[in-house]
C-alpha cells in the first residue's frame, strides 16, 4: 500500500475522524430502523393481533434492507475503484438521508392500509443500498491515508461510527419517547436525520481523495470493471470475509435488535433495559475500538479477532441466562459485554485486515462485496432468533449466537495474517490476466 510522492496524503487523524463522523450519521439512520422495528413497527405498519407475528413481520422488513446492502456494496465498490472513494461516500449519505427522512413521514397502516408497509419496504430498500455503499469507502479513506504500521489504529477510527450511531439512535428514541406521544415518538428520530446528513456532507467534502486512488489514477491502473474482476479472481477471499463477519454482525443484531423484542415477548422486563445496555456497550465501544485497533498493530490482526470470536462461543448461553433473570443490572451487563468483547475486537480489525487482503485496484470492490455479503445472513438473524424462540425457547437463539462464533473462528484460522508487525512487509499481489480488462 504505497504511493508516489506526488500523491497527497492528508493528516490521517483528520481523515479518520471525518470518515467516522460520516459513518456515525449513516449508522444512526440505519439503526433507528432496527430499534423502531423491534419497538413500534409491528403495530404501526403490520396490524397483527398477535405480538409475536407483528414482531416477525417487522423484522422481515428489517431484513429487506440487509438484502440490498450487497447491491449498494457492488455499486460503491465498482465506482470507488473507478471514480474515487470520496465521491462514493458523498452519494451514500444522500441516498441514506432520503430514505430515512421519508420513513419518518410515512402514513401508518390505520391511515392507508396495505400501502403503508409497501412504502416502508421500498424505503428500506433505499436505506440498504445507501448503507451498503458506505463502509468500504469510509474505511479505505482512513486506511489508505495512514502509515503502514498504524493502519490498524487509524482503520479502527471509522469503526467507532457504528457504536456512535447506535448510541445516537437509541438515545434519540429514549429522548423522543420522553418528549412526544403517539406516532411522533418514533417519527422524530427519523426526521431529525436531515440535520445529521447535512453535517456529514459538510465534513466529508473537506477531506482529500485517497492517495492510493490518486496514485492509481496517475499510473493509469484504473480497471473498467473492478467489481466483476474481483469476483472472478478473488471470490474465495470475498466468501471468507463474509464468513469472518458472521460472529460480529450476526452477534450484534442478536444482542441488540432481537433482545429488545425478546425481553418483552418473554415478559422479563421492559425494552428500556436493553436500550440502556446497548447504550452502555456503545459508549464503551468508543474507546475499545481504538484499543483493539492499536493492539492489532502490535500483535497482529488474528489474535485480536480471536478474542472476539472465541468470546462469542463462550458467552452465548451465559448472556441469555443473565438476561433471563429480568434484573435491570444483569440485562445491562449482559448486553454491554456482548458488544464490548464479542463485537468490538472483531469489528475493530476488519477495516485493516480486510483491506490488506486485496490489491488497491480492486480493493474497494473486494471489501465492499465481502462486508455487505454477510449482511444477507445477518439481516435474517433477528427474524430467525425470534422464530427459534417461538419454537424451542431461549436456548434456540443462544445456540445460534454460539454457532456464529464457531463459524467465524474457523474462517479466521484459514485467513492469512497481514499486519506488518507479523509479515514485516506486505508483498505485492501478482498480476493476473484479469488486468487485461482495464
Amino acid at each position: 500500500m504505497t504511493t508516489t510522492p506526488a500523491a497527497r496524503r492528508d493528516n490521517p487523524a483528520k481523515v479518520s475522524t471525518a470518515s467516522m463522523i460520516g459513518t456515525a450519521v449513516e449508522s444512526y439512520d440505519f439503526f433507528i430502523y432496527g430499534t423502531a422495528s423491534a419497538a413500534y413497527f409491528g403495530n404501526v405498519f403490520f396490524h397483527s393481533e398477535n405480538d409475536l407475528v407483528g414482531v416477525l413481520a417487522s423484522f422481515a422488513t428489517l431484513a429487506v434492507g440487509f438484502f440490498f446492502r450487497p447491491l449498494g456494496g457492488y455499486l460503491a465498490g465498482h465506482y470507488g475503484d473507478r471514480l474515487g472513494r470520496k465521491k462514493v461516500l458523498l452519494w451514500s449519505l444522500v441516498i441514506m438521508g432520503i430514505g430515512t427522512v421519508l420513513i419518518g413521514a410515512l402514513p401508518t397502516y390505520d391511515q392507508t392500509g396495505i400501502l403503508a408497509p409497501i412504502l416502508l419496504i421500498l424505503l428500506r430498500i433505499l436505506q440498504g443500498i445507501g448503507f451498503g455503499a458506505e463502509w468500504g469507502g469510509a474505511v479505505l479513506m482512513a486506511v489508505e491515508h495512514s502509515p503502514e504500521r498504524k493502519r490498524g489504529f487509524y482503520g479502527s477510527v471509522p469503526q467507532i461510527g457504528i457504536p456512535a450511531g447506535l448510541l445516537l439512535a437509541n438515545g434519540a428514541f429514549l429522548l423522543s419517547e420522553a418528549l412526544f406521544d403517539g406516532d411522533w415518538a418514533w417519527r422524530m428520530p427519523f426526521l431529525f436525520s436531515i440535520v445529521m446528513i447535512g453535517a456529514g456532507m459538510f465534513i466529508r467534502m473537506r477531506i482529500s481523495e485517497s492517495p492510493e486512488f490518486t496514485d492509481m489514477k496517475e499510473r493509469n491502473e484504473i480497471r473498467k470493471a473492478p467489481a466483476l474482476d474481483v469476483i472472478r479472481r478473488d471470490w474465495r477471499i470475498i466468501l471468507r470475509i463474509m464468513t469472518l463477519r458472521l460472529a460480529e454482525t450476526g452477534g450484534y443484531y442478536v444482542t441488540t435488535s432481537f433482545l429488545l423484542s425478546y425481553v418483552v415477548l418473554a415478559s422479563l422486563t421492559d425494552k428500556e433495559s436493553v436500550l440502556i445496555g446497548t447504550m452502555v456497550g456503545s459508549a464503551l465501544g468508543l474507546g475499545s475500538h481504538l484499543l483493539f485497533g492499536a493492539l492489532s498493530d502490535r500483535i497482529g490482526r488474528k489474535p485480536v479477532f480471536y478474542l472476539g470470536s472465541v468470546f462469542t462461543i463462550a458467552f452465548g448461553i451465559p448472556m441469555f441466562l443473565m438476561v433471563n433473570t429480568g434484573a435491570l443490572i444483569m440485562v445491562i451487563v449482559a448486553v454491554a459485554l456482548g458488544l464490548l468483547l464479542s463485537h468490538d475486537p472483531i469489528f475493530a480489525v476488519e477495516s485493516s485486515w480486510f483491506s490488506e487482503q486485496f490489491p488497491r485496484d480492486v480493493r474497494s470492490s473486494g471489501i465492499s462485496l465481502g462486508y455487505n455479503g454477510a449482511s444477507m445472513v445477518a439481516g435474517l438473524l433477528p427474524f430467525l432468533a425470534t422464530a427459534l424462540y417461538g419454537w424451542i425457547g431461549w436456548m434456540g437463539p443462544a445456540l445460534l449466537f454460539v454457532l456464529l462464533g464457531v463459524v467465524s473462528t474457523a474462517a479466521a484460522a484459514v485467513t492469512p495474517e497481514t499486519a506488518p508487525v507479523k509479515t514485516q512487509a506486505t508483498p505485492p499481489r501478482p498480476r493476473t490476466p484479469a488486468a487485461a480488462t482495464r
